[in-house]
């Protein structure tokens, strides 16, 4: 296969636009925190994320109920309440996300020492 400048990027790398979906900035957290802890309400995911704006939140799960990986559950009661879950779309990233974790035990170190080696030449 020709790799030019006109292939398009799912042609090139078949996986980029998982990646595009599942590994932007806030989605990986949003998603391992509905994995790990069920049913969330807006309030429980902006505390147990950190460091994440309410409005970029509310992009994010927008984009991610969107794209069929979060359920949205809003109750018509007195306050309003809505809460998130995985979908089992985003459910079926599960393993994916346990084989990361694992190579992150395993492999971290070793990037973190070439950062440093790689630093100290750059210098």
């Amino acid at each position: 296969m020709n790799w030019d400048s006109e292939t398009p990027p799912e042609q090139a790398c078949p996986i980029a636009p998982v990646v595009d979906i599942v590994f932007s900035r806030w989605t990986t957290p949003i998603l391992w925190s509905l994995q790990e802890h069920g049913r969330q309400r807006f309030s429980e995911l902006e505390r147990r994320i950190g460091g994440v704006t309410a409005k970029v939140l509310t992009q994010r799960l927008r984009q991610l109920e969107r794209d069929g990986l979060v359920i949205r559950t809003y109750t018509p009661e007195i306050p309003p309440r809505v809460e998130y879950e995985i979908s089992p779309l985003g459910r079926s990233l599960g393993p994916l996300f346990a084989q990361l974790s694992t190579w992150a035990a395993e492999h971290l170190p070793t990037v973190g020492a070439a950062r440093v080696s790689y630093d100290a030449v750059k210098r």
